[in-house]
């Protein structure tokens, strides 16, 4: 029977609800700075989700909602231009204290070190905006924390491509089956189980309606001692919260 080894991490709503109130708002910023029309409001922008990766979500708002738009010749530029203005104002979010870690999530980060767990990052958001979240939300040294870091355009087909956690098991030196993946959409869910990690979902408002159907347990949050949480689907016996000790009894029965 495998051991688990590792807990690899998405980050946007998994670690922290990063979407509406901070990518969203950052990207909006980033328009209005350029001069332009767009405005992403709440609905539209979970409509956007459907894509993974923010120059091309950028991309896909043009060719499904924009078609009106005069297209420059040098796009591809403009719309890494925005995105490194975005990177920028959500940075900013983040030193304001704008967007706290998820509940939970410190607390189970802290006990897997304590007990010598490797930890990764697993994402598709830019390393720059992995590490203003981790340094402001978590904690300054905490890029240390993760082994690996596995994020942004380091492999050429985001999610629900398996190859940001293929790439992540490569660099670790381990199989899927001594990993469990976090995550918290549908995509997210996708990429992990083509990559064959068994994955814990933890929902938002954007992700609330996905298809969970093939993930080991779904929870509305990891929970605290004084805050549980709500299985929305799976079997966690009479916990409360999400500790290691419930992460290992699940791997261990998905895995015998």
């Amino acid at each position: 029977m495998p051991k688990l080894q590792a807990l690899i991490f998405d980050v946007d709503g998994t670690l922290a609800d990063t979407e509406r109130d901070g990518h969203r708002v950052a990207f909006n910023r980033a328009f209005k700075e350029a001069g332009l029309d767009w405005d992403w409001d709440i609905e539209l922008y979970g409509k956007l989700l459907e894509v993974t990766g923010g120059k091309e979500r950028m991309q896909f708002y043009l060719d499904r909602f924009r078609p009106d738009f005069q297209r420059p010749a040098n796009l591809k530029q403009v719309i890494a231009d925005l995105h490194a203005a975005k990177t920028r104002h959500y940075t900013q979010l983040l030193a304001e204290g704008a967007i706290p870690l998820r509940p939970g999530v410190r607390r189970l980060l802290l006990e897997a070190r304590d007990q010598g767990m490797r930890l990764a990052i697993a994402t598709t958001t830019t390393p720059a905006n992995v590490t203003a979240l981790l340094e402001h939300a978590l904690a300054p040294d905490s890029l240390h924390w993760f082994e690996v870091i596995a994020a942004g355009d380091i492999v050429p087909a985001k999610k629900p491509a398996p190859d940001i956690y293929f790439y992540a098991l490569e660099k670790m030196g381990l199989k899927p089956a001594e990993c469990i993946a976090f995550e918290d959409s549908q995509n997210g869910l996708i990429s992990a189980r083509q990559a064959r990690l068994e994955t814990i979902i933890t929902i938002n408002d954007y992700t609330k309606d996905h298809d969970f159907s093939d993930a080991l347990l779904v929870l509305d949050s990891f929970g605290e001692p004084g805050a549980p949480y709500q299985v929305i689907r799976g079997q966690a016996g009479w916990t409360t919260y999400l500790d290691l000790d419930l992460v290992r009894q699940l791997h261990q029965k998905a895995t015998m």
